[in-house]
């Protein structure tokens, strides 16, 4: 579809104001959902990410990885379990996830903003002891409970220009290292970064009234109607942990978290720099 001049100076002058709002800014961005397995995707979210930068935005990108995680212990023959929708990680285990999320997932999205025309630098949560965490239950096995962020690593990367890349491995101090939740470990980096804004990208169009109705999309919501929202059923199952996490974010200091849809191409950029903005919006 063809854009005329008049409409594409609509959109650059309704961005402008947001530019000014976010300029200098940190906003933390959990990736996850079918945006990291979707090629095309993953191409418009490094975009929006390396644009965001550039116009001055901080951005720091956390990432989990579940579906590589998943296929590589498929092809090494180690059985996925899961309790409460939680990996169940043994010794192995954990060292694939190491192995997966700190190797592959973070370099293969270091390397894209890079070729994107960014400045990105890779760290997981024991660099630093960024992450640092406790065995949440012995039946989960090395699956980590963060019981302090250390911020200096990705601060001294903003302050040289970089996007960090962060994957959520932690450890602690004799050495163990864990697997850690993404949604937990985005909403804990922002709180403690005091970001302005948190986004986490997910496979739905935000929180629904109504999970079969598309247009029962609720735009804006205070944490303060959290927990009517879990008692009337309308936050279920999954959501709840999701949302807790987006709760916590505001708590810890976070001006407002955002859950969008990850699926719709450039959709960081809709939600930011838009009048419309896209998804449900906590504050």
């Amino acid at each position: 579809m063809e854009i005329n001049y008049e409409d594409r100076a609509l959109v650059l002058s309704e961005a402008l104001p947001y530019i000014k709002k976010y300029y200098g800014k940190i906003v933390v961005i959990k990736y996850g959902g079918n945006a990291m397995i979707n090629n095309e995707l993953k191409e418009h979210v490094m975009e929006d990410i390396v644009l965001l930068r550039q116009i001055g935005i901080n951005v720091v990108l956390v990432h989990g990885g579940g579906p590589e995680i998943s296929d590589t212990l498929k092809k090494m023959n180690i059985e996925s379990k899961f309790v409460n929708g939680l990996r169940q990680t043994d010794r192995e285990t954990v060292g694939v996830v190491q192995m997966v999320l700190a190797g592959k997932v973070n370099k293969d999205l270091v390397n894209l903003i890079q070729n994107k025309g960014g400045r990105a630098i890779g760290l997981s949560g024991i660099d630093g002891h960024m992450i640092e965490a406790e065995m949440m239950n012995r039946e989960l096995g090395y699956v980590g409970e963060i019981t302090n962020i250390n911020p200096q690593p990705i601060l001294d990367l903003l302050d040289d220009g970089y996007i960090p890349v962060i994957s959520t491995v932690g450890c602690d101090s004799k050495g163990n290292v864990y697997n850690i939740n993404a949604d937990t470990a985005a909403s804990k980096i922002a709180g403690t970064l005091k970001a302005y804004t948190m986004i986490s990208m997910t496979d739905i169009k935000g929180l629904l009234r109504d999970v079969d109705d598309p247009s029962s999309l609720i735009p804006e919501l205070s944490v303060s109607e959290v927990p009517e929202l879990i008692k009337d059923g309308v936050i279920s199952g999954g959501m709840i942990p999701k949302i807790g996490c987006c709760v916590e974010a505001i708590r810890r200091g976070v001006n407002q978290v955002a859950i969008i849809d990850g699926r719709i191409p450039h959709s960081i950029l809709i939600e930011m720099l838009s009048d419309a903005g896209i998804g449900t919006l906590f504050h």
